[in-house]
């Protein structure tokens, strides 16, 4: 999502075209300039020139009134700006609004995918050319489409795009335009003004360009989403489809045999360090993209980290590393597995076993929230279900939690003999299910399976081989 407006750019873009509009008027008409534009109006001082009237009142503007100044000078008809003053005010304008990120593979793939409707945006004439003029800078030169510039960009689109067309794709056109590395609240309004009925008169056609710009923008966890409707033509928005899902985890800790022991090294760089030993916590320090976190990425920092040459043995090596961290308990002396976790970590394996490389990694035992101090110690502020049971980073930064619920979700302490007679209690099922909509609502989709499900192997099969293909039809997961 956009960060906060840039009002240092903004006041700087601003600043020419306020001027330009206000020393335009005599000094006596310059106050109701100003206030037309909402900048202070400060009194005349004697001998005062109107630039230097103008500098005072601009310079006591403060900062929280420059998207409205900024509002005001693109409204004006009388005192149209240039194409390229308009888009950096309207750059540092929209900079404020939370608007999904498109990064450039994206927008790649979505001029790909308009290829086939070209044609049909072509045939609408005026309406696809006024589009492309409200966006993009397609004169470098003021006033040159009144003199048959034949260099401008506009006379380029003209030739190679209304009158010849499939001299250039759309992505040519995007790469010309500078639709491929402009900013995202950019991009994003010229895909929905794209789609609206401005440019697009007929519902049908809305619709289907919806269609095919929707399955690009997906991945990224986004989509153009009806959310309204005017003249009785639909109105369709980019909205992100999860929170948090376009930025990349900064650090990932899993496999833990114990309660990680954290410290921040460096707390304006967010530099975490893992002082448990190498062997007690998992620490996966690289950048994760797009493609989320697959086992051929997890497997490559395993050698590399571990000096482990030999693909087979390392391969062999993490997977044992992965499994040694999954719950036990004690019986008569000795560790056991919980049989539900260990199934379903041996079968998502199984199962994918020529694929397994290109799919996403399974991540046991993984940290999502993590707090110093004891529920106790914190009271009503503490972080509930701080380690996941198993964690997947898909494709578009979808972060799947799968959680494998045993009787202790919802059920009081275990008894002198063990959970077997414990009673349910409504507090504990509580915490489980305000753990989840926390979850849920920081962007992560969240799984559960009873230990029922899952406690024999048979079945577990069967359940787990259903799960994992709609899983990963829905979230377009598939080997390359």
């Amino acid at each position: 999502m956009a960060g906060e407006a840039d009002l240092v750019k903004l006041r700087r873009d601003l600043q020419g075209p306020a001027e330009a509009y206000v020393t335009g008027h005599t000094h006596e008409y310059l106050d109701e300039a100003c206030e037309r534009l909402g900048l202070p109006v400060l009194a005349r001082e004697e001998g005062a020139t109107k630039r230097k009237r103008f500098e005072q009142c601009f310079a006591a503007l403060p900062n929280e009134r420059l998207p409205a100044v900024a509002e005001q000078i693109l409204g004006l008809e009388d005192h149209p700006l240039d194409a390229k003053t308009r888009n950096a005010i309207q750059d540092g304008l929209w900079a404020g609004q939370q608007i999904p990120e498109t990064p450039l593979r994206t927008r790649r793939e979505i001029a790909q995918a308009l290829e086939p409707r070209l044609q049909d945006l072509i045939e609408q004439g005026d309406r696809f050319r006024m589009l492309l003029d409200r966006f993009w800078v397609l004169d470098t030169a003021p006033l040159s489409f009144l003199f048959n510039d034949d260099t401008s960009l506009r006379a380029q689109i003209d030739q190679h795009v209304f009158r010849n067309p499939g001299d250039w794709s759309v992505v040519e056109l995007f790469e010309r335009l500078g639709a491929l590395k402009a900013p995202h609240p950019r991009f994003a309004r010229f895909l929905v003004a794209l789609v609206s009925a401005d440019v697009t008169p007929e519902v049908h056609s809305q619709r289907r360009l919806v269609e095919i710009l929707n399955p690009p923008l997906g991945d990224v966890g986004a989509e153009l989403r009806e959310t309204g409707n005017a003249e009785g033509y639909p109105v369709f928005t980019l909205v992100g489809t999860c929170a948090r899902r376009s930025r990349p985890p900064r650090a990932l800790i899993f496999a833990s045999l114990s309660k990680p022991d954290i410290r921040i090294g460096d707390a304006l760089d967010l530099d975490i360090e893992i002082l448990n030993s190498r062997d007690a916590v998992l620490f996966y320090d690289r950048p994760i993209d797009g493609d989320g976190l697959r086992w051929r990425d997890l497997h490559a920092w395993w050698k590399d980290t571990r000096q482990i040459t030999d693909d087979t043995q390392a391969k062999k090596a993490l997977y044992q590393r992965l499994k040694d961290c999954l719950p036990a308990r004690l019986v008569d002396g000795k560790k056991k597995r919980y049989p539900a976790q260990e199934n379903l970590f041996d079968l998502y394996h199984d199962l994918h076993a020529r694929d397994i490389p290109d799919l996403p990694a399974l991540l046991p035992e993984a940290w999502v929230h993590w707090d110093p101090k004891t529920i106790q110690s914190r009271g009503d502020a503490a972080m509930t279900h701080h380690r996941m049971d198993f964690l997947l980073l898909l494709p578009g930064g979808h972060r799947v939690v799968l959680e494998v619920d045993g009787i202790q979700h919802y059920s009081s302490a275990q008894t002198a003999d063990g959970w077997r007679n414990a009673r349910a209690d409504r507090k504990e099922y509580a915490r489980t299910v305000r753990g989840d909509r926390d979850l849920k609502l920081s962007g992560y989709e969240v799984f559960r399976f009873g230990n029922v499900e899952l406690d024999h192997r048979d079945a577990a099969r069967e359940v787990l081989q259903a799960f994992f293909a709609d899983l990963f039809r829905e979230f377009k997961v598939a080997p390359q």
